[in-house]
């Protein structure tokens, strides 16, 4: 079956540099290229779902400069439904410069939101047809954190399932998080939004847990993914690769995540899948452009 996803969330232009190291504080460095490309949390969530089969809906603002143009060029590319984007022309699209240290391929990334912040009730509800035909709804942290809070209800109350990525790392009302069916946070996210230490991953991602059915699945990098709920807590290992860029790997996790939920598998096969997506895409530079095909995940899916 083909997963409906909705995804309410950012679209940002990535403007990327790449460096042998990061820079000190006062210190500048030559770095060695710089690339534009299409970024954003849920704009990378949407392509990582329309690449691996979904059925996508994305609701969102954008500016009316050139940066939007780039967006709808890829997600007309991506056959995503943009019905529910609207061009704002009051507020340019949002734009996050990252810094990529090439020898271990982490990065550092200043988010600039434009019209993503402005995001509101009413665009979602203009959406709310197409959230209740959804099997999944995806949501982050990089628009108006009331608007999302409200898609998240609104999906709920039309028994969508839901799935909350933490990111950036913030502190949450207790309603939002009540929402989410799922979160997945990475480390950080979870020591910001459970405000404790991370000695123990497990109590403090049960932290997170307002209903028996909800799940947290911590994404570990290299360690793969940890599956929390009231009850039980498993280790999901990551594939063995070697990182070129890591910036889009939450992303990537996360949209994959909601493509095998959406078709049916269990929580355990769809983190599999997740973890074999996101170890794809960390093998190449960008963000939206490193999300991988089905095909490509499809045949490393471990036995």
């Amino acid at each position: 079956m083909t997963a409906k996803i909705v995804v309410v969330g950012s679209f940002n232009m990535d403007l990327t540099s790449y460096m042998p190291r990061m820079p000190r504080p006062g210190e500048t460095l030559h770095g060695t290229r710089f690339q534009t490309g299409p970024g954003g949390k849920g704009s990378n969530q949407a392509v990582a779902a329309a690449r691996l089969g979904a059925d996508v809906t994305f609701v969102g603002r954008v500016g009316t400069d050139i940066f939007a143009d780039n967006a709808f060029q890829i997600w007309n590319s991506e056959n995503i439904n943009t019905r529910y984007v609207i061009r704002d022309p009051e507020n340019p699209t949002g734009v996050a410069p990252i810094w990529v240290e090439e020898t271990t391929g982490q990065n550092a990334i200043v988010v600039i939101l434009g019209a993503n912040k402005v995001l509101s009730r009413q665009d979602i509800d203009s959406a709310a047809e197409a959230i209740a035909r959804a099997d999944i709804l995806i949501a982050q942290l990089e628009t108006d954190i009331d608007a999302t809070a409200y898609a998240l209800k609104l999906a709920k109350q039309s028994n969508v399932r839901t799935i909350l990525n933490p990111a950036p790392a913030a502190t949450l009302p207790d309603e939002m998080i009540a929402n989410a069916d799922i979160l997945t946070p990475n480390e950080t996210e979870l020591e910001v939004l459970s405000r404790r230490t991370l000695d123990d991953i497990d109590a403090a991602a049960r932290s997170l847990i307002r209903r028996d059915d909800q799940t947290v699945v911590v994404t570990l990098g290299a360690g793969g993914a940890q599956i929390v709920t009231s009850k039980n807590s498993i280790n999901k290992p990551a594939i063995e690769v070697q990182p070129v860029d890591t910036t889009g790997a939450g992303d990537c996790f996360t949209g994959a995540l909601a493509v095998a939920l959406g078709e049916g598998k269990t929580l355990e096969e769809a983190v599999r899948f997740a973890n074999t997506a996101a170890g794809i895409c960390v093998t190449r530079p960008g963000t939206a452009t490193s999300m991988p095909s089905r095909q490509e995940v499809d045949v490393l899916i471990p036995e």
